[in-house]
């Protein structure tokens, strides 16, 4: 069932069209232009496309019998050379308004320059044109280049600079994470590198060479610290020596082993607690860590000195790295349009498994906080990026147990106790200490909402009672 229209979208749709906002009468089928739209928002400033409205912004809204098509259709043709070059992954929404459906699509503005049915187009206030001239599509590299720091290419840099080792490595990991036969499996080190457009031309100096996002994620550490000397993640463990740090990792290496090591760091000092996700066993832990640690890499500002950091203190888990804002102040995760920083970079993560489609990072962070803690993380966009994950219940003293929402704590208790538990192992099983709390908090209320049963009902005082699921 489709969502209401947000009043985000809805202050969007009565703006009106402009440079970042198209709307398109759409009923059984894809408008024709629609691509179109979408190459030009890509080689912009991005934008909102609105399907099932009229010019004048009325809302007209598309057959609720053909949602389904129209968005796998989309999702197809986004993932078509011939339509779209090279690809891209933009999600498509659909939304309820006046009992009318309308399709929505957020274009984030992007580093390369695309080009539909081989034609490259862009964006004003009078919608989408075609560029033509050599000299104006040279201008949109040029722009891209500027914007995105991954793009800065480096004509003297070779192949030889980067780690052969880490690029099979990288392969390997696609190759394991498609489910069918990856695209990278029969090219070479620089077939593959090209593929990812990690090889390009120097428009000013006309010499090709490796751009900075391949030197970030495939090269060695001396090619790194070479192009890019400010290079550096911290991660600080600041708990009992708070004027400087009890542990550290000074991490000047790549960033799939900056990943790893920011991973071990954060496992050697938080603990791990386990979540019931359907039938699957989930480290919550590490599902917050890998996140935090994939947003702090990808999303970085690698053209300002300010190091990359990642602080773990009693309260709290943080990281700051610098950034090219778009916004001033705190994200409101329900309005967030977020957009790729060096959206290369997050592509090979993508492609390895380690990054999922754009926003899922946040939703992910703001769900398994409030199961590890029962806190909510905060963001903060300005030149320095900053993420904010509670360790600890927020408002509530630090020695009552309160690790996970009351429901999800309970379906945990009762697929746990399939198997008659006593309370010592339901205690261990959720890692709380205070025996207390638990039979007050979730004991009690599945035994009141006859979800468990006492196996000596009565002697429920027994030393020898267990508990188990209805």
């Amino acid at each position: 069932m489709a969502e209401k229209l947000n009043e985000k979208l809805k202050e969007i749709i009565v703006s009106h069209e402009s440079v970042t906002v198209e709307f398109k009468k759409a009923k059984n089928e894809l408008p024709d232009s629609l691509f179109e739209t979408v190459c030009a928002f890509l080689n912009r400033n991005g934008g909102n496309i609105f399907l099932g409205v009229e010019n004048s912004g009325k809302i007209t809204g598309v057959d609720k019998d053909a949602v389904e098509i129209l968005k796998k259709r989309f999702s197809d043709l986004c993932n078509n050379s011939n339509k779209i070059e090279p690809t891209v992954y933009l999600n498509i929404n659909d939304y309820e308004v006046d009992n009318k459906i309308i399709l929505h699509i957020y274009v984030h503005e992007s580093s390369w320059v695309h080009r539909s049915s081989g034609i490259v187009y862009d964006r004003n206030e009078d919608g989408d044109y075609k560029v033509t001239t050599p000299e104006r599509i040279a201008n949109i590299y040029a722009r891209k280049q500027s914007f995105y720091t991954e793009n800065k290419v480096f004509p003297y840099a070779e192949m030889s600079d980067l780690s052969v080792d880490l690029i099979k490595r990288v392969r390997q990991m696609a190759i394991n994470n498609s489910n069918k036969k990856h695209i990278w499996a029969d090219m070479n080190d620089e077939e593959m590198l090209r593929s990812l457009n990690l090889i390009a031309k120097d428009l000013i100096t006309g010499k090709e060479g490796l751009t900075l996002a391949a030197i970030l994620l495939f090269g060695k550490d001396t090619t790194i610290l070479s192009a890019l000397p400010h290079h550096k993640t911290d991660a600080i463990y600041r708990v009992k020596n708070l004027d400087r740090y009890d542990d550290r990792d000074d991490i000047r290496t790549n960033l799939l082993d900056s990943f790893d090591r920011l991973m071990a760091f954060i496992e050697k000092h938080l603990d791990d607690k386990f979540y019931l996700e359907g039938s699957q066993r989930i480290d919550v832990r590490n599902k917050i860590a890998r996140e935090l640690c994939v947003n702090m890499l990808i999303h970085r500002e690698f053209s300002n000195p300010y190091p990359a950091k990642l602080i773990i203190e009693k309260n709290y888990l943080k990281t700051e790295n610098a950034n090219k804002a778009k916004m001033i102040g705190k994200i409101n995760v329900d309005f967030y349009e977020p957009y790729p920083k060096n959206p290369k970079i997050a592509k090979v993560f993508k492609e390895i498994g380690l990054a999922d489609e754009l926003g899922s990072g946040v939703r992910n962070m703001v769900k398994y906080t409030k199961l590890y803690s029962g806190g909510v993380p905060e963001w903060k966009e300005d030149d320095i990026f900053r993420a904010f994950i509670p360790l600890i219940p927020q408002d509530i003293p630090q020695d009552t147990p309160q690790d996970t929402p009351q429901d999800d704590m309970e379906n945990l208790i009762i697929n746990f106790c399939k198997e008659p538990k006593n309370m010592r192992e339901i205690m261990e099983y959720i890692k709380l200490k205070d025996r207390k709390h638990v039979y007050i908090a979730y004991i009690k209320p599945l035994k009141e909402k006859n979800k468990i049963e006492m196996t000596i009902p009565d002697k429920p005082n027994s030393k020898n009672q267990k508990y188990v699921s209805k």
